[in-house]
């Protein structure tokens, strides 16, 4: 049996080359894909028509070892995947009589008549292998195609995601020479991407060349820049502690600005660092809506260490329910440090917690002054042994500007928690 080693990755939907819909089982697949060895050359888009699909995948087919497409093969006249890979293999459709009547019953079970068009989804390439599919009416599909392997599934992630896990996996493990491909990530805050790299690279460079390779990808979003380690190979412990190695080296360079080297977001580690304080946060936001709060509370179990919060967006809000006195807002703006410090202070104060966070900003596109231009946000942090608030002055358009606040508030945030004073 051909070993799989590479493979593309097909995503079928017309939606998909619209602004409206963004293909992301392509990038669940290619992680699944990497983690047991297979590496993925390429992911490519493409329409609800049989003749491009058909003449994408031969192309693709002839490239590696194992093509995997998702969705289209739904019941509607534009779910076109499976005429269009038939016709590129040369297989007939046949109709399948067991996944019509199981088609049928699963329409039954909700008290419905399954419609004509849903036969469409019995359509199966011959030779074909059917994948269950239990959270939906779209079967899957392997096809062998020669020493090479085709496997068609649905687009839903709900439906996508469990069917490979327990369909395609096992078998694509099967295919494969053993060769896996392992993977550290350094999160990192309070740096430019550039500067990361400065630091960075003298370090990772010669990774690269060592006894066990090492690949350093640096990923940079709103706040956070992200060193990816990876290396491949079937020596597991040798691999492990070449990648320690470099995450040790790594980390040690960068210092106070690591956020955590297992790949855990900020927020993540914030709840860790306030579990072992036996403390709690609060949140208190202007410009920035109940961003913080939802990260926060994308955490689970962040009950433990969130208390709540307050979307101070209205100056009578930031009065009457923080506290903020109306004078500090007369003189001094509400975006201003000394207002930052009032609503850090009254919101934690107000609900009770160790340590009180406040954002108030200009995040545009208007409101901005010669004195304040947009971009001008202030961050506070309250405890027990004071305030501290720092002004920032972001660029980029309106999501930019909220998206860096918040990150820069949870460091402040992390920073306190990780100082041996705090």
């Amino acid at each position: 049996m051909t070993p799989v080693r590479t493979a593309e990755i097909l995503a079928v939907g017309s939606e998909l080359l619209t602004p409206h819909r963004i293909d992301s089982n392509s990038l669940y697949l290619t992680a699944q894909l990497n983690d047991i060895g297979i590496d993925v050359r390429s992911k490519t888009v493409v329409g609800d028509d049989v003749r491009a699909l058909a003449d994408q995948f031969h192309q693709s087919l002839g490239r590696v070892d194992l093509v995997v497409t998702t969705g289209g093969l739904g019941p509607t006249s534009d779910d076109v995947t499976r005429e269009g890979i038939a016709e590129a293999l040369g297989l007939p459709l046949v109709e399948d009589e067991a996944l019509v009547m199981a088609i049928r019953t699963r329409f039954e079970r909700r008290g419905l008549t399954m419609p004509e068009a849903n036969r469409r989804q019995a359509a199966v390439p011959a030779g074909a292998r059917i994948l269950a599919n239990p959270n939906g009416t779209a079967p899957g599909l392997w096809i062998n195609a020669g020493d090479r392997v085709v496997v068609l599934l649905p687009g839903p992630p709900r439906e996508m995601q469990p069917m490979f896990e327990r369909e395609v996996r096992p078998a694509l493990m099967a295919r494969t020479t053993g060769r896996r491909v392992w993977r550290r990530v350094i999160k990192i805050a309070g740096r430019s991407e550039s500067h990361v790299e400065e630091i960075a690279q003298p370090i990772y460079g010669p990774l690269a060349s060592s006894d066990v390779p090492i690949e350093t990808t640096i990923l940079a979003s709103p706040g956070v820049i992200e060193l990816h380690l990876s290396a491949r190979g079937e020596d597991a412990a040798a691999i492990g502690a070449a990648l320690d190695r470099g995450v040790t080296a790594l980390a040690s360079s960068l210092a106070a600005s690591v956020v955590s080297v297992d790949g855990r977001s900020i927020e993540e580690t914030i709840g860790q660092l306030l579990l072992s304080h036996h403390s709690r946060v609060a949140v208190a936001e202007s410009c920035t809506g109940g961003l913080v709060m939802g990260r926060l509370t994308d955490v689970a179990g962040s009950s433990a260490w969130f208390v709540g919060g307050v979307v101070a967006y209205a100056n009578e809000v930031k009065t009457g329910t923080l506290g903020v006195a109306p004078s500090l807002i007369a003189t001094h703006g509400a975006v201003s440090e000394p207002v930052g410090a009032a609503m850090a202070e009254g919101v934690r104060r107000v609900l009770g917690a160790e340590f009180g966070l406040a954002i108030t900003g200009i995040a545009g596109p208007t409101g901005g002054s010669p004195e304040k231009p947009v971009g001008t946000v202030v961050i506070a942090l309250a405890h027990e042994k004071g305030t501290v608030t720092r002004t920032l002055r972001l660029g980029g358009d309106r999501p930019m500007v909220r998206q860096h606040s918040v990150v820069a508030v949870l460091e402040l945030l992390r920073q306190t928690l990780v100082a041996p004073s705090s």
